[in-house]
């Protein structure tokens, strides 16, 4: 019986170093100054939720009713603008990598994550734009990735086989990161019947550069298009929602951004 005491002691002291040396190995692989607050735990809910799942198909059906509903106006072939990032491409892992770095956004990170053309759809896109296209709407991709993340671009589009996505239909960002000039380009050939983004400056030069009080004012202005010819996707992880809080400082440091958000949060 002594022997059987002390055979199970040591098999439960094994398995207690067993468990620590497996909870040290999953600890390790998150830097000690990464919290799960902030980029790691918005995009916890873009990945986990189904809120944000049912959000984004909401967003979709929304758009569907109105491709079903839609009365031309010109004798223009008609399209829908749509931006990429969070519209259609989910770059949710992205904003893990960097906060298990400690960092946020930077562009050299961001153009090796592009160029590995791996991002997922959202949910509810690709079906969405195959219907869109099969009513013979043209899909018009709109990004302010850049020029040098074209091809990896395309080759993500077409690895889940979205409609359009060509040399033709995709404009990058030139020389401005406004939308609005080429949303006019297009707007010159094309009736547009929707346009689509997780930023409002996707949908309307009145968001562009524009500060909280500004935002708000215009969203108000636009009230009634919303889920008609606008239809927009949550994205709590950037956006110009956040940068208008920097009044647009990209070179302030984590902890004055910090020290901003305090600044503006409601308490009691």
């Amino acid at each position: 019986m002594k022997y059987i005491f002390l055979l199970f002691g040591a098999l439960s002291l094994q398995a207690c170093k067993t468990t620590k040396s497996s909870s040290a190995t999953n600890q390790s692989l998150m830097p000690q100054n990464v919290s799960l607050n902030g980029k790691l735990f918005t995009a916890m809910f873009q990945q986990r939720a189904a809120e944000y799942r049912a959000l984004c198909l909401q967003g979709y059906n929304i758009a569907r009713l109105q491709i079903d509903n839609y009365v031309a106006t010109t004798t223009k072939p008609k399209a829908l603008i749509t931006d990429i990032d969070e519209t259609i491409l989910d770059n949710s892992p992205y904003a893990v990598h960097q906060a298990y770095l400690g960092k946020e956004y930077e562009p050299a990170s961001w153009y090796q994550w592009t160029d590995k053309a791996i991002a997922d759809t959202m949910p509810g896109a690709a079906s969405f734009l195959n219907y869109a296209a099969s009513k013979n709407i043209e899909i018009i991709y709109i990004t302010n990735r850049e020029e040098r993340e074209r091809a990896s671009t395309l080759k993500n589009l077409q690895y889940f086989g979205l409609p359009n996505a060509n040399e033709a239909h995709l404009f990058t960002k030139t020389n401005t990161s406004s939308k609005e000039p080429r949303r006019q380009q297009v707007m010159q050939q094309f009736e547009i019947v929707l346009l689509m983004g997780d930023n409002l400056a996707d949908l309307s030069v009145l968001f562009d550069k524009k500060n909280e009080t500004e935002r708000k004012a215009n969203t108000d202005l636009l009230a009634n298009q919303f889920g008609k010819k606008l239809i927009v996707f949550p994205n709590a992880n950037y956006g110009d929602w956040e940068n208008s809080l920097y009044k647009f400082n990209y070179k302030l440091s984590q902890t004055q951004k910090d020290s901003v958000l305090k600044s503006v949060l409601i308490n009691y």
